[in-house]
């Protein structure tokens, strides 16, 4: 019996482990695929066409919008970002559990063009923890942090929009309780 397919939206500030909790979602759910978002920027060093961005000049990019092939997109500095809807709704069709990790004015966006998406917000324990987790890693500037931890505090004041919140305070009790609720989202749309 093939399960009816989800998209979930994971958001959260910079810092918070989005993108540590989709890796392990990814291990533990095996109909679980990650949304990989198109962007008109250049590769960096190290990145691959099609697994960490699918890189496309500006009139491909233009042609998407014009065409309703992104379900949200949006400029960041100079470069242009957007989720593709064929490979997203093609995953869904398939009985796939979707996961997408933007941020929240694109999980607005998403919930406008598919109101059944599950909108999930991953929230550090603490502003002081977010700071902390941010120095640890080591390749941030003063300026960079200072940006990040004011965007902190304005995603965190729309985590109540969220159908779901996880406060990643204990990285396995946060997985387990991310995969349970995947996972009963998916039951709950078995046909």
């Amino acid at each position: 019996m093939q399960r009816k397919g989800n998209l979930f939206v994971l958001s959260g500030p910079s810092g918070a482990g989005k993108g540590t909790l989709v890796k392990r979602v990814l291990e533990r759910v095996p109909d679980a695929w990650l949304s990989v978002s198109d962007t008109t920027r250049s590769p960096r060093e190290g990145e691959i066409d099609g697994v960490h961005y699918f890189f496309v000049d500006d009139a491909e990019f233009d042609q998407l919008v014009e065409t309703g092939g992104f379900l949200e997109w949006a400029r960041v500095h100079e470069n242009r970002y957007g989720t593709p809807r064929a490979r997203v709704e093609e995953h869904m069709a398939k009985g796939g559990q979707v996961l997408l990790e933007i941020d929240v004015q694109g999980g607005f966006q998403i919930r406008e063009q598919i109101p059944e998406a599950h909108l999930v917000f991953i929230e550090p324990p603490s502003l002081e923890v977010l700071e902390s987790r941010l120095r640890g890693r080591g390749t941030d500037s003063e300026e960079s942090i200072a940006v990040r931890m004011k965007n902190a505090r304005v995603e965190l004041s729309h985590k109540m929009e969220y159908d779901k919140q996880f406060v990643n305070d204990d990285l396995e009790a946060c997985t387990d309780e991310l995969v349970a609720y995947i996972e009963s989202q998916a039951k709950m749309c078995e046909e």
